[in-house]
């Protein structure tokens, strides 16, 4: 199989799909790759890097894309790549799809077989290929929460952890998932003090047990968010269903009564957002104004510290790209249930039913696909 790696061109996205060990990987597998150039630049990854583990070395995109059995990316596909898309190619990245109309009706009239990161799924409902970034996302909100609270970025100038005589700022995070543990443990790090709401009372016990009762829990209804809410410098908000669009939590009557220059970090925003107010900003112009308060809705996080996001993305994606290009995609997903779960598109039908439900488009099961092909 010949496996393709383009150059990432959403706004400022440094990382790179594949780093020159997995490119090893997949030539001792006795297969090709094709890196577009330039295309590890923002990852330290020179062209030389990528040559002398096996690779070939693309000079346009388009070359890349239209030679391709398999694209493997980091982000999904934007407008200038839509016309790239076809019906016998493989798609492997994140998509975050039920939040991208316009994506969605790419890769349904392409008829490209496309397969999500973010909905491979373990039978203990884990995301194997999401949790690396999800770490690294939850970590990075407390950073720029930490950030944005100084006055002359709009914050209301706490210092996160104060210093003796002073108090520390409050930090809710909502969600007790791999980013919002994550989250709070930067925050507690930080030596603010950090409440972690969620309504799974299992993963809030552990995380108390964890963490020796540093980071405080709290069952989340609509009535204690709102007062949490009112009383926080930093909320960030990590809620995820897999798949589907994210809830809105937070709403604008309780972003009304939260104080002047706290900071609102949605690391939701891939899937839609938590918070009502949330739209998706980029690194170049990361925030924006709700009601005296200070919106951060980077919709890549772990972009800008792509050293580190690249290469634990690839130690996690490539088991998952040794198989595919091993065993086909059909073959791959009949024989790994967890990667099928990660099926998004084929044929111009949708096979997630989250993405499906978001965008009220007729939803085909992966089974029914794979018995057809």
């Amino acid at each position: 199989m010949l496996i393709a790696v383009p150059r990432e061109i959403k706004n400022h996205e440094y990382r790179v799909g594949l780093t020159p060990a997995g490119v090893h990987e997949l030539v001792h597998s006795g297969h090709d790759v094709l890196i577009e150039q330039d295309a590890g630049r923002g990852a330290g990854i020179s062209d030389d890097d990528y040559r002398a583990a096996g690779a070939r070395i693309a000079t346009t995109t388009e070359e890349v894309w239209s030679r391709a059995d398999m694209v493997v990316k980091v982000k999904e596909p934007v407008a200038a790549e839509y016309g790239y898309l076809r019906e016998d190619l493989v798609l492997f990245t994140y998509l975050h799809a039920a939040a991208d109309r316009p994506l969605t009706d790419a890769l349904v009239s392409s008829g490209t077989t496309s397969i999500a990161y973010e909905t491979v799924q373990m039978p203990d409902r884990s995301l194997p290929l999401l949790a690396p970034m999800s770490a690294i996302a939850g970590r990075l909100a407390s950073q720029v929460a930490a950030y944005h609270l100084m006055a002359p970025l709009g914050g209301s100038g706490v210092l996160m952890g104060g210093v003796p005589g002073t108090g520390e700022a409050r930090v809710l995070v909502i969600g007790g998932g791999v980013v919002g543990e994550q989250a709070a443990l930067m925050a507690r790090g930080l030596h603010a003090n950090v409440t972690v709401m969620d309504v799974n009372l299992s993963r809030l016990a552990q995380i108390a047990t964890v963490h020796d009762g540093n980071i405080l829990t709290r069952y989340s209804t609509r009535l204690d968010l709102a007062e949490q809410v009112a009383q926080a410098d930093v909320v960030i908000g990590s809620v995820l269903i897999p798949g589907k669009k994210a809830p809105k939590l937070v709403t604008d009557d309780m972003v009304r009564t939260m104080k002047k220059g706290s900071v609102l970090v949605d690391v939701a925003i891939d899937q839609g957002g938590c918070f009502e107010h949330s739209r998706p900003t980029t690194h170049a112009d990361p925030t924006f104004g709700v009601h005296d308060t200070v919106y951060y809705c980077v919709a890549n996080m772990p972009g800008s510290v792509p050293v580190t996001s690249t290469a634990a993305l690839t130690n996690a994606t490539m088991p998952y790209v040794l198989r595919l290009a091993r065993e086909g995609w059909a073959d791959a997903l009949r024989h790994d249930a967890s990667l099928a779960k990660g099926l998004t598109t084929h044929a111009g039908r949708i096979t997630n039913e989250g993405v499906a439900e978001a965008h009220e488009m007729e939803f085909v099961g992966v089974d029914e696909v794979l018995a057809g092909v």
